[in-house]
């Protein structure tokens, strides 16, 4: 569905909560090292409780090297707070990516300035950032809500029906 980017992460609960919204909604979790710690993380294994085993995961030594990997048409979006551009504004599609930067410092600078015309941001009121699985969350579900004709989990929704789920 999606690919979820997370560029040197250092919160193990929070990569466990991402990978599993990642599970949640079969997009892919890449990890660029290096790790703030160890994928063995009793911490790590904690959040993505028995689910981590199942989790579609590809480990990465650098940002470029993904790239290298991927196809020269693949689309990235990059999250942070130094932008305008609101992550709702885009127009999602399957197989996009997600990138989101560490949790003490986010994505660097360079990675940033390379890529201006593709940074979005969640627009914020009261404070300058938000938990990593937060953001994840709210960026990754609204490109699947955008997606949602084409994602045979989702169905009709219940105002749709005019009924409740039993």
């Amino acid at each position: 569905m999606f690919n979820v980017v997370l560029v040197e992460p250092e919160i193990p609960p929070n990569t466990g909560n991402i990978g599993r919204l990642c599970l949640a909604t079969r997009s892919t979790l890449h990890l660029i090292k290096p790790f703030g710690f160890s994928l063995d993380d009793r911490q790590l294994r904690r959040a993505g409780l028995d689910y981590w085993r199942e989790v579609p995961l590809q480990l990465w030594d650098s940002f470029d090297a993904l790239q290298r990997a991927q196809s020269a048409r693949t689309r990235y979006f990059f999250l942070t707070t130094k932008t305008q551009c609101p992550y709702y504004s885009v127009n999602f599609r399957e197989d996009d990516f997600l990138v989101f930067g560490r949790e003490t410092k986010g994505l660097p600078h360079r990675l940033l300035a390379a890529n201006t015309e593709n940074c979005i941001t969640i627009p914020m009121h009261g404070t300058r950032s938000l938990n990593l699985a937060t953001a994840v969350a709210i960026v990754l579900f609204e490109a699947v809500r955008q997606q949602q004709s084409v994602l045979p989990f989702l169905g009709q929704t219940c105002i749709q029906k005019k009924t409740l789920p039993r």
